[in-house]
């Protein structure tokens, strides 16, 4: 399910930000580690055009019931509701970030936990 993950370095030290700052649930914590641990990290040219990243349009189907949900994401300053963008480092932001178009991804939001499919990454 959870497979490996594609960071880019910027992306990568930022989470490590957000872990040593507490900036996270601990729950949360618990998860990113285990994400951060399979991630490989690539340089912005060298990531692929499919995995989810900052500047990109995504599309998932949620398993359970069947709906589809499409997200913006974009830098943290850069996040508005008005503008329908959504922070990489918010809560979908952390659960997709690195995975690519296809991947299945079991991710637990504390209120339970869901699985998506990526069905669509487009970078804006």
């Amino acid at each position: 399910m959870n497979q490996d993950i594609v960071l880019t370095t910027g992306i990568y030290d930022l989470i490590k930000d957000l872990l040593r700052r507490k900036k996270v649930t601990q729950f949360v914590e618990n998860q990113l580690v285990v994400q951060l641990k399979r991630a490989k990290q690539v340089r912005r040219k060298e990531l692929p055009l499919d995995v989810v990243t900052i500047d990109s349009r995504v599309t998932i189907k949620d398993l359970e019931s069947n709906e589809l949900y499409t997200y913006t994401f974009v830098a943290p300053a850069k996040a508005k509701r008005r503008n329908n963008t959504e922070s990489i480092v918010g809560e979908i932001g952390l659960a997709l970030v690195g995975n690519k178009t296809g991947d299945q991804i079991k991710w637990d939001f504390g209120e339970g936990e869901k699985v998506f499919i990526i069905s669509k990454v487009e970078r804006i």
